[in-house]
């Protein structure tokens, strides 16, 4: 295929035409998605292959690295399960540890321990991840272990009554978390605690025991296809060798032999958030309380400045709320605010944990404040401040091998353009002023969830 690029100058940076999700990619072809050059030396190559079957395969080539990081993404999580189904995911991702018809637990957890590779795995809301973190040398392995893991788990009866009590014994740590408990507490205000959006990840004491072996195992066979996957690999590599490893790994149990296309992003119709007060008692010597209302849906292009915004209310040590709350008033150790989106809605909130003392205060400031920066907007050294601060924490979070890994393959599975890291960095410099006041004014002045956790 050819591909038309232009030079970014001073950047050494070429933007790739076509650089939109792998969905709309013709199959069995592979396009160069970003490629960075310093002094005519390539330092960073994106590719990306879409198999016939649908399966599609990002890679990145790091120079001056000997680790590499695979992740396989699968575009299934906790709010595509049915009531009768809630935990499902969860509890797939802890079943493709214990065996498949090539390999035992025992050989799947020591294939990483023998090379020093870490391994794990992860269910978020829409889709599910397993990833591992090995020496340049050692990829194949990790390829094909995770590879045999996600295609060809066994899910024997005698592994589901097993693991069912330790994820009875999860569920129970969970709630002895206050900050577990109060984001829960948020999610079922917000979206109701019966809805996919509302219910926790990890399932429920009643629904967990009622699962079988026979509801999950189709639910593995329904979601975990090739269409819904993107295996995400980074570091010291080559694409082309990649995808021969992934077609290997992956094609064995017939797994790639159908022929179909890459499920787009998800997407779906705004979805509101319902205000309200939600409470739980718990025996803590502090109360932990979140502050919050409905934020940005994912994609929408105000994400930038609200990031400036949240970064500058709660987003640091220097920020308006941990000032006035910490260091000022010294009503509470931890407060902090945050931001994360779905397909069709988000949220944002403010998160503190005092005393029981200090609540009524707390509260107060944390209103007083929001409704000082919803009225006036934040300063201009505020949005400098929270541009360096933006700026060095996604520079440095993307260090290492795996963390560029997560990057382009959660780019793939639920965005519709990667952006590059520096097309990014411009998002950022570009905010102004004036749009951090629209969208702290929309975002806010919306109605209000209070969400407390603590002692009677």
């Amino acid at each position: 295929m050819t591909l038309a690029s232009r030079n970014t100058q001073g950047t050494g940076r070429q933007e790739i035409a076509g650089r939109s999700s792998g969905y709309d990619q013709e199959a069995g072809t592979t396009v160069t998605l970003e490629q960075t050059e310093v002094n005519g030396a390539v330092t960073s190559l994106v590719r990306r292959t879409v198999h016939p079957s649908g399966l599609r395969i990002v890679t990145e080539q790091m120079a001056g690295v000997r680790s590499a990081a695979i992740g396989v993404f699968i575009g299934v999580g906790s709010r595509d399960e049915t009531e009768p189904q809630h935990g499902c995911s969860h509890f797939l991702e802890h079943l493709l540890f214990k065996g498949t018809p090539s390999r035992t637990a025992l050989e799947i957890s020591n294939s990483m321990d023998r090379v020093g590779g870490e391994f794990n795995a992860y269910t978020a809301k829409e889709y599910t991840c397993f990833h591992a973190r090995v020496l340049d040398a050692d990829l194949p392995l990790a390829v094909d272990v995770v590879g045999d893991m996600v295609t060809s788990s066994l899910l024997t009866a005698d592994d589901v009554e097993a693991e069912r009590d330790v994820i009875l014994d999860e569920i129970a740590m969970h709630d002895d978390d206050p900050d577990d408990v109060i984001h829960n507490l948020v999610a079922e205000q917000a979206w109701g605690a019966t809805t996919p959006l509302g219910r926790g990840i990890a399932g429920t004491e009643a629904s967990i025991s009622a699962l079988d072996r026979e509801s999950i195992h189709g639910f593995y066979r329904e979601h975990y296809v090739a269409p819904r996957m993107v295996v995400s690999v980074a570091g010291n590599l080559d694409h082309d060798t990649v995808v021969t490893m992934v077609e290997k790994a992956f094609g064995g149990s017939g797994f790639l032999d159908a022929r179909a296309a890459p499920r787009p992003p998800r997407d779906g119709e705004p979805l509101g958030v319902a205000p309200g007060e939600v409470s739980t008692q718990r025996p803590l010597e502090q109360v932990n309380l979140i502050v919050a209302r409905e934020g940005l849906r994912r994609g929408d292009e105000r994400r930038f400045a609200f990031e400036v915004v949240n970064t500058a209310v709660g987003g640091s040590t220097s920020s308006r709320l941990f000032q006035e709350i910490r260091e000022h008033r010294g009503l509470a150790y931890s407060v902090f605010s945050y931001a994360y989106s779905h397909a069709e809605t988000g949220l944002f909130g403010v998160q503190v944990g005092a005393l029981p003392s200090k609540v009524e205060e707390v509260l107060e400031v944390v209103r007083s404040e929001l409704a000082a920066v919803a009225r006036d907007g934040i300063t201009a050294d505020e949005i400098e401040l929270a541009k360096g601060q933006l700026r060095g924490g996604l520079v440095l979070g993307l260090e290492d091998s795996a963390a560029r890994m997560s990057r382009i393959g959660r780019a793939e599975l639920v965005h519709r353009e990667l952006y590059s890291i520096d097309e990014v960095l411009e998002r950022i410099d570009a905010v102004t002023a004036e749009e951090c006041r629209e969208i702290a004014a929309e975002i806010l002045t919306r109605p209000e969830i209070l969400a407390v956790v603590g002692p009677a």
